[in-house]
């Protein structure tokens, strides 16, 4: 079974992201199924559990005509375990008992335990989720609590033509616990003709108040006007500013010797024999430059995909499609960083593709494994089964790994050439003190504030989406901010680059990674307001949970960051020393 499993894994990664449990269309009487996802604590979305792990009870039906899991349910928890209620398409049931349950001491603790910290619950139909609330409390004479749960579910399922296009669960029927008392759970399902497109069934779990609401638009409009800013700052320096710079250098012919060596004394032309200079540590350099480089197009790509495939509507499909590409796209890792490694003169390029091809996943796979021991303990659905752990591992080493390697060779064989337009002096140049503001350290610290200024709405309402109950569909806001990210992430680290080289301190390739990349740092401080301020999350589970994955999202996006500040600024560097004529 785990092996079956893991060969339809590993068939939907490789040929295909996401995939249905049927096909959505449904004759008379035929089979439908709902499916009992998880539980949990309202306010702690990430904190699931099987829905079974509380001491709810089966209907009779055993036998169902299919099921599967994708690589994406795996990874986010889904546990879905058939109900046991025999629904039929457009077949009408009245109150029916499906099961009967005594309470024991052991079962009441569980279920007082759900209803005092305000468990809700998931299910599924036709891949349509539905949730319901456990129980309630109702205070009584003498603030004596009393806990009750719902046992009745009334199903109220719209259909048009052969499609579910709408599921309503009204819970009903509120029993008290006490202990031995004696639970029947009953259900009723309603069919109800719709005229809602199957099409635009999920639109009712959208929520357009909140996502088009005017703040979204007007940070929209304030970031453009942010790269409009930059922009036109980055063209005045290169117009007027290094215009003058070579105005001054081109009378160098007119000079004697005396007169150019103190008319030539400072800026950036100075370090032109050190400027392409290879960083140290090239060979991590090369490999954050390719991971970042390749989660810059994972990143547009899975955009676009969602903007064209509505991906929210499928279970896992969005996080299903990303793993996809990521394998899909480990060719552009090796071949950037492969190049810039071979470019920078490294000799020990097996390594480095290994470091490249190894160095996101391992990451994330070792912060993952991490909080996966807590998800344990936890007996939290959250935890990675066995199968998903090997299949992830499957993909690394057989996918992954091979197409960096094919990346690497072509990138080192094409691309491998360095061509610099100045040539590198043998001894390399002692760099002048300068003020602290113009220290490497400084404007690291300072340039990821107004990237992280532009995109910190759009934060706002990514955070809500994942961490609430919110379901992020506006991808074209999300693609105008990723580009909008881009524009002023370049146009900042080159405006930071200048001043730097203007201050002869070649130093500019480190520089202008971690100055962009540094837009993660304030991400993940944010992400400390987020949860304190924004979330009412507690517990050991859901705090490590949080930082845990935010730290990976903040990762990833320093890497993407930096690597789109680093290439912006080379082709700026490259431009500028090309032009001035070197004796």
């Amino acid at each position: 079974m785990k092996l079956l499993f893991l060969c339809n894994v590993l068939f939907l990664v490789l040929y295909g992201v996401g995939g249905d449990e049927h096909s959505h269309l449904y004759e008379q009487n035929e089979e439908v199924v709902l499916w009992m996802n998880t539980v949990g604590p309202f306010y702690n979305r990430q904190e699931r559990y099987a829905y079974y792990s509380l001491p709810f009870c089966k209907g009779n039906k055993e036998v169902i005509g299919h099921y599967h899991e994708t690589l994406g349910e795996a990874l986010q928890g889904v546990e879905l375990d058939f109900s046991g209620l025999d629904i039929e398409y457009k077949a009408s049931i009245s109150e029916t008992t499906y099961c009967e349950i005594q309470l024991d001491e052991e079962k009441l603790k569980a279920f007082v335990y759900a209803v005092k910290n305000h468990y809700w619950y998931q299910m599924y139909i036709d891949d349509l989720p539905i949730w319901g609330v456990v129980g309630d409390m109702e205070e009584g004479i003498n603030n004596q609590v009393s806990y009750y749960i719902w046992t009745h579910k009334k199903f109220d399922i719209g259909y048009n033509g052969k499609h579910i296009v709408d599921v309503n669960l009204t819970s009903e029927v509120k029993v008290k616990l006490e202990n031995g008392a004696r639970i029947k759970f009953t259900y009723e399902v309603n069919w109800v003709p719709s005229s809602v497109k199957f099409e635009d069934r999920f639109d009712k779990y959208l929520d357009p108040n909140f996502f088009q609401h005017r703040i979204h638009w007007f940070s929209i409009f304030n970031s453009f006007m942010m790269v409009i800013f930059l922009v036109g700052l980055v063209s005045m320096i290169l117009m007027r500013t290094l215009r003058k710079d070579y105005a001054r250098y081109s009378k160098e012919d007119d000079f004697d010797d005396m007169e150019k060596d103190l008319g030539d004394e400072y800026g950036w032309k100075q370090v032109h024999g050190d400027v392409f200079r290879p960083p140290t540590y090239s060979m991590i350099f090369s490999a954050m430059v390719g991971s970042g480089y390749q989660v810059t197009v994972v990143t547009f790509a899975v955009i676009i995909f969602a903007i064209l495939g509505e991906l929210y509507t499928e279970r896992g499909s969005l996080l299903s499609t990303a793993i996809f590409v990521y394998a899909a796209t480990s060719p552009v890792n090796g071949y950037t960083g492969g190049g810039l490694y071979a470019r920078l003169g490294g000799k020990q390029w097996i390594k480095q593709m290994v470091l490249s091809a190894f160095l996101l996943p391992a990451l994330v796979c070792g912060k993952a494994f991490f909080i996966n021991f807590i998800a344990i303990y936890y007996h939290a659905s959250r935890a990675i089964p066995f199968g998903t752990m090997v299949a992830v591992t499957c993909i690394c080493l057989f996918v992954i790994l091979p197409l960096t390697l094919v990346g690497t060779v072509l990138g080192r064989n094409l691309a491998g050439q360095s061509d610099y337009p100045c040539r590198v002096n043998a001894v390399p140049r002692p760099i002048p003190e300068k003020k602290w503001f113009m220290e490497p350290t400084i404007i690291v610290f300072l340039g990821g504030i107004l990237p992280f200024g532009s995109i910190f709405i759009e934060m706002y309402f990514i955070f809500t989406s994942f961490w609430a109950y919110k379901i992020y569909y506006v991808y074209g806001f999300m693609l105008l901010v990723f580009l909008i990210l881009i524009i002023v992430t370049i146009c900042v680290t080159i405006v930071c680059t200048y001043f730097l080289l203007n201050a002869e301190d070649y130093r500019w390739q480190w520089t202008s990674f971690l100055a962009a990349g540094s837009t993660s740092v304030y991400v993940y401080l944010y992400s400390f307001y987020y949860f304190f301020f924004k979330t009412k999350m507690y517990g050991l589970f859901q705090t490590a949970f949080y930082f845990g994955y935010m730290a990976l999202f903040s990762l990833a996006l320093g890497l993407m960051c930096g690597t789109v500040g680093y290439l912006g600024t080379s082709v700026f560097v490259r431009k500028i020393y090309s032009t001035v004529k070197i004796d």
